[in-house]
């Protein structure tokens, strides 16, 4: 059974991004003068420049103990700090 490694070594490598790839410089939108992907760099796609997924907020059930940020009461107060 081949291991990992030489699965990942045989399959074939995606081609790194390059600036002539991205959506600002076929749009004659980008000021740089570069050869390789810079951070700005967006894939030119036929559907247009899209923003890159970002990841969904889940929000946690609301607790049934109690007001989640109540203060004290003075009296409890008072009980912690008496001793």
């Amino acid at each position: 059974m081949p291991s990992s490694t030489d699965r990942t070594r045989n399959r074939p490598r995606a081609a790194a991004p390059s600036c002539g790839d991205c959506f600002f410089r076929r749009h004659l939108l980008c000021a740089l003068d570069r050869e390789d992907a810079c951070a700005t760099f967006r894939p030119d796609r036929a559907d247009g420049l899209r923003p890159p997924r970002q990841m969904h907020l889940a929000f946690r059930p609301e607790r049934t103990d109690g007001t989640p940020f109540a203060f004290p009461s003075a009296a409890e107060q008072a009980r912690r700090h008496a001793a």
